[in-house]
């Protein structure tokens, strides 16, 4: 099995393939780029979503200009801008300040229109020390093959993705199986946050200390998050797996947080 924490390397490059994490579904990638250089690439068998974390690009994608986008000093600093790209189509984003970029990919397929995504209102889930705060970038009701994008806001001192839940077996309509990629960010940046990777045979349980750029690859089991005092965590899902649909199990134990 992979290592569950991908730590943020030197250069800032992050790279998370199918087979660097020993599954099937989702990529994930994060780059930097200084103003005038471009990231491009065709996605060939995979989709494609390009989410800006900080930043201004502009954006082409299968020939057609999509002009600058993004606009956010940091990926605490409002909605972000995000481009949908099929399967088997050309794109390139151009960097016109210095721009973040993360590419969430997964299989590709059927005739589905490169756009720039329509960002709805950011969410509020939860309550007391159990809220934050949710922006749907590429949901079920946003037509793709198999992605599944979002970004989560969690205030220091607050849990997230808890009650813990689990989205591992196909077993529909209770439970969809969903591959996920969190990509964790703090604010202020120095800081740290905890997740737990767990099953209920306790056959992988693993609790990871989370800093500014690490990914946390969730193969199977529960992933709650716990954001500690004084930093504040973001953090990009990345899902995907046989069917594209969010259905999970929350844990027995806990459910009654619910009630």
């Amino acid at each position: 099995m992979a290592e569950l924490r991908v730590k943020k390397p030197a250069d800032g490059h992050i790279t998370v393939t199918p087979q660097s994490a020993g599954w099937t579904y989702v990529g994930f990638e994060v780059d930097t780029l200084e103003p005038g250089r471009s990231a491009h690439d065709n996605t060939g068998a995979r989709e494609l979503c390009l989410v800006f974390l900080s930043g201004t690009g502009r954006v082409a994608v299968g020939g057609r200009d999509f002009g600058e986008l993004g606009g956010r000093s940091s990926p605490f600093d409002g909605p972000p801008a995000a481009v949908y790209v099929p399967a088997h189509t050309d794109w390139r984003v151009t960097a016109t300040t210095r721009l973040e970029l993360a590419g969430c990919s997964a299989p590709g397929g059927g005739d589905y229109p490169a756009r720039v995504l329509d960002i709805p209102a950011q969410i509020t889930r939860g309550k007391g020390s159990n809220t934050r705060y949710v922006t749907n970038i590429l949901p079920e009701t946003e037509p793709a093959h198999s992605l599944l994008v979002v970004e989560v806001i969690t205030p220091g001192g607050n849990t997230s993705s808890y009650p813990p839940h689990k989205h591992d077996t196909d077993n529909l309509p209770e439970e969809s199986l969903l591959e996920e990629t969190y990509y964790h960010r703090l604010n202020p940046p120095q800081g740290f946050a905890m997740q737990r990777v767990y099953t209920d045979d306790r056959s992988l349980d693993e609790a990871l200390v989370i800093e500014d750029g690490d990914v946390t690859l969730v193969p199977r089991g529960y992933h709650p998050v716990a954001a500690v005092h004084g930093y504040d965590l973001y953090y990009l899902n990345v899902m995907a797996g046989p069917r594209r649909t969010w259905k999970f199990h929350n844990a027995a134990e806990h459910e009654w947080l619910l009630k």
